[in-house]
């Protein structure tokens, strides 16, 4: 029965090869959360519901950005603007060296981890990227929104699984005409530059049809951590770019500088952090159509393509660091770069010296991947009217993201007969000393890395509208919307030989795997308007919504809503709603296979360094009794930070026993709109986020902190995934597959309001002021139930860290912004503010200060055709916070700005 009905549900798309899950409606009441109006009416539309009600509002937080907002950002991507709103905490962005969504921006709400908020476009998915279900939102042309709503507090019963923390929808200007053509540069006064262009076009099909078409192109220069005196990393080290070389025979030592000086007392360690990329480089294509053509008076044909390629070159997941080698090989004697000073030094035995030699392999450049991705999505539907108050909606989409990463800066350890390499060059290729030549062509190897391809296959149909014609209540007709949709996923991701085998000098064992799941979905909602125009009561609506999923590798789970929206007055309204959520794991969750990396990359590559902060046994911050019980070194006896002391390997993969995530979200809150203030409008709303069974990883810091400082107990089962080495008591292995962990509890208000002060007496149309903030009360991370749960809020560290991306969990965040609104444009100021945190590190009592950060914009109309917009971003050059460990490039990118001022300049035209 199942498969038939999912074979109905595509048949069904397939005949029209989007429903527009969503339709946009007119502010009620000036509530900034209530989406704004459409240009038609017969599609109407609110996040976070599928009723197409006019003047419905919404009973859950949502945000808005709109497009002179954008403008007024230089936006060449939406990285450029999304990174302002507080509920939107971190997430993958441009400074996210080492991450593996190469080039991609990836959002995440409230600290949640960046599967856990859905991406929208127009109320349907986005096609996803990778492994996970994250979505690179750059992919969407930014000269093509209309707006884009933030939806806080989940909508899995509206918008299906992985909007537990919340969904962020683009909405579209599918309604545009004429042609418009925009220029806009974003240069950093501290090196670094952005620029790009756009343009957009729309028109109508003879009097039945439009369609608008979009193609944006964005690139992004390389920025270095030496272009930034904060980025300076004085003690990231690595072995001697000149080598150091050491007799077997004789204990003699030798080697050479960074500047190619022969020492007999060399220096062990070379710096080249400064070379290290901060932002990588990159190239965007963006296009894209909408269209939509009425083929008879109630059939709307309807749909949109949209296709991204990106290429750019990041240091991927071993960071940027050189390969090198430490092994003992044979030196001929009449090997032809043998120096007299070297010769002196050497012990020859039938003509060949035994030689330990310890050096960075610099010549083949940092560790880089070249990455190259196309994404493309396609949709299509048809809607149209079934009677006078009820609406049908059909649609298919299909969507593809595909990648292939070419490692540079790499090389192979062994040959095809299995011989070390290095060792079967030493007499044929100068290797004493830096930048010795022939050494990059010797060992150089460029690999050819790995591919990756995601694909989304979604079907649907709708039915929504009212039930007037057959009754209404008092209150007026009960709002409906009832539907099937199917989805089937799949991702694979392949590895060339020399990653499979683990014989490279930087990339660990990486393992190739490939999985599928699909699901049928049932849903409905409904509005019941309780009351009306009494006493207390302008107006009172309830209302639910029920989504029922069968997934053929998880199961069969439901999920629910219920809200309602309570009109006290035409100056107060009160709303709020309570749900069940879900999230299924993504493919890197159960499909992944095991991969590792060696353990002392967590000490050698900085975006690693935050997953491990040494042993506490050795640090003499760790429990006696644990640490005799696990035989570890004495305190002080060793240096736990080194290299040296993690031996082993850092396990790390998927886990096919893994079960969906499930939780319930809840807000309450109230929108203000006093008639006694015209154009104020206030809104403060509480909010809860409880996730059971997340699906994550324990990273080492957290499992070594939790066995032998706040939990110290023989039975902790966290000390089972760092294990030691029997005698020495070195830490050996780290185990981080993924697995259902304990709980994530937030708790918390969003507060908005904005406020248009207009009078004869001001210059222009008047001032405009607005504020969004984000207080977090409580963040409780429980790693696993047997332990007890961290609290987290206003706090930085891998230790509250919910999937190991984002790093700083603040307790306050808003953006305020104060606008002159001119006649033909407008001049607006900025200011965001990030709150002071803590270190999550049991025992530290690092801080970091807030953050303020202010922006100057302005846009002008100088005619109808020709519009200028510039700003001057972070104007004061405030500096990321510095901290002094666990950091990337002493800081934590995905949070803080780290180009400091920026010149924005963009010039549009249009036809």
């Amino acid at each position: 029965m199942r498969q038939q009905v999912a074979m109905t549900a595509i048949a069904l798309g397939l005949l029209s090869l989007p429903l527009a899950a969503t339709a946009q409606v007119t502010p009620a009441d000036g509530d900034p959360s209530a989406t704004a109006a459409a240009d038609a009416p017969a599609e109407v539309v609110v996040t976070g519901t599928r009723i197409p009600l006019a003047g419905l509002t919404s009973s859950s937080p949502v945000v808005s950005t709109g497009e002179q907002q954008i403008r007024l950002q230089s936006a060449l991507t939406i990285e450029d603007f999304s990174t302002k709103l507080p509920q939107l905490s971190g997430g993958v962005r441009q400074g996210s060296q080492g991450s593996d969504a190469f080039g991609a921006q990836v959002l995440e709400l409230r600290n949640f981890g960046q599967s856990r908020s859905l991406v929208l476009i127009d109320g349907t998915r986005a096609a996803p990227f990778s492994f996970r279900n994250s979505v690179d939102v750059n992919a969407i042309p930014a000269s093509l929104i209309k707006r884009t709503d933030v939806l806080t507090g989940g909508a899995a019963a509206v918008y299906g699984a992985d909007a537990v923390a919340g969904v962020v929808n683009f909405i579209l200007n599918d309604d545009y005409e004429g042609v418009r053509a925009t220029a806009t540069s974003r240069l950093s006064v501290r090196g670094g530059a952005q620029y790009g262009g756009s343009l957009l076009m729309g028109a109508g099909v003879g009097e039945r049809g439009h369609i608008v078409l979009a193609a944006d192109y964005t690139q992004r220069d390389l920025i270095r951590a030496r272009q930034r005196d904060w980025a300076a990393t004085p003690t990231q080290t690595i072995p001697s770019i000149g080598g150091v070389f050491t007799d077997v025979a004789s204990g003699r030592r030798f080697g050479f500088g960074d500047d190619g000086t022969f020492s007999l007392t060399p220096a062990t360690t070379s710096n080249l952090s400064g070379r290290y990329p901060l932002i990588s480089p990159l190239k965007r294509i963006n296009v894209a159509a909408l269209y939509k053509y009425a083929l008879a008076p109630q059939i709307e044909l309807y749909g949109r393509a949209m296709y991204t390629n990106a290429r750019t070159e990041e240091t991927g997941t071993p960071g940027a660091t050189p390969a090198s080698v430490s092994r003992t090989v044979g030196i001929a004697q009449n090997n032809p770069f043998l120096t007299d000073a070297i010769r002196s030094r050497l012990t020859f035995v039938n003509g060949v010296a035994q030689v330990n030699v310890v050096r960075s392999l610099g010549e083949l450049g940092l560790v880089t991947y070249h990455t190259e991705r196309d994404t493309f999505q396609f949709q299509s539907g048809l809607r149209g009217a079934l009677t006078g108050a009820t609406r049908w909606n059909i649609y298919a989409q299909y969507g593809r993201s595909t990648e292939g990463t070419r490692i540079t800066g790499d090389g192979l350890v062994a040959n095809a007969a299995g011989a070390n390499n290095f060792g079967a060059i030493v007499n044929t290729v100068d290797i004493f000393g830096p930048d010795r030549p022939g050494l990059a062509a010797a060992l150089g190897s460029p690999i050819n890395g790995f591919d990756r391809k995601r694909d989304q296959f979604v079907a649907a149909g709708t039915i929504s509208g009212t039930l007037e014609e057959l009754f209404s209540l008092p209150a007026g007709p009960i709002g409906f919307a009832t539907g099937l949709e199917y989805r089937r996923e799949t991702a694979s991701i392949g590895q060339d030989t020399a990653l499979l085998t683990g014989n490279t000098y930087r990339q660990g064992v990486q393992a190739a795997y490939s999985g599928s799941f699909d699901v049928l979905e049932w849903y409905g909602e409904m509005l019941v308007p309780v009351l009306r125009d009494l006493p207390l009561i302008r107006k009172l609506d309830v209302g639910g919504a029920y989504r029922l999923s069968d997934y053929n590798l998880f199961g069969r789970h439901g999920t629910w809503k219920v809200e309602g929206n309570w009109e006290v007055a035409r100056d107060l309204r009160l709303r709020g709603t309570y749900q069940r959520v879900l999230r299924t794991p993504n493919f890197g969750e159960f499909a992944a296979t095991t991969s590792s990396l060696p353990f002392s990359n967590l000490v050698t590559v900085d975006r690693l360094r935050p997953r491990y902060a040494g042993d506490p046994c050795v640090l003499g911050t760790g429990d006696a009794a644990q640490c005799a019980r696990f035989g570890a070194p004495a305190a002080g006896s060793t240096d736990s930070r080194s290299a040296n002391y993690l031996t082993g390997n850092y396990y790390y993969g998927g886990n096919p026993d893994i079960k969906p995530e499930t939780g319930y979200t809840t807000t309450a809150g109230a929108v203000f709109t006093p008639t006694f203030v015209p154009g104020l409008t206030a809104t403060v709303d509480w909010y809860e986020l409880d996730l059971r069974g997340a699906v994550g990883v324990i990273q080492p810091v957290a499992a070594i902190t939790s066995c032998y400082i706040t939990n110290p107990t023989a039975g902790n089962p966290l000390c089972g995934l760092v294990t030691r080495n029997p005698g020495t008591g070195t830490f050996r292995d780290a185990f981080v597959n993924n697995q259902n962990l304990g709980r994530l509890l937030q708790r918390g208000f969003d507060i908005g309001a904005s406020y248009t002060l207009r009078g004869d007496w001001l210059p222009g149309r008047g001032l405009r002021a607005s504020y969004q903030g984000n207080i977090v009360t409580s963040y409780l991370i429980q790693a696993n139930p047997t332990v007890s749960a961290v609290q987290c809020k206003g706090t930085f560290g891998a230790t509250c860290s919910s999937d190991g991306t984002t790093l700083v969990q603040p307790d306050y965040r808003h953006t305020a912004g104060l606008g002159l609104l001119l006649d033909r444009g407008v001049i607006q100021f900025d200011w965001q503010r990030i709150g002071r945190v803590t270190s999550s590190t049991p025992g530290s009592t690092e801080t970091l200060p807030a953050q303020d950060t202010f922006d100057l914009s302005a846009s002008y109309d100088f005619t109808d055709r020709v519009t200028m917009s510039a700003g001057i971003y972070n104007m004061f050059d405030r500096t990321p916070p510095r901290v002094s460990s666990g950091g990337i490039f002493n800081t934590f990118p995905d949070t803080y700005d780290i180009l400091g001022r920026t010149i924005g300049l963009s010039l549009t035209t249009r036809l």
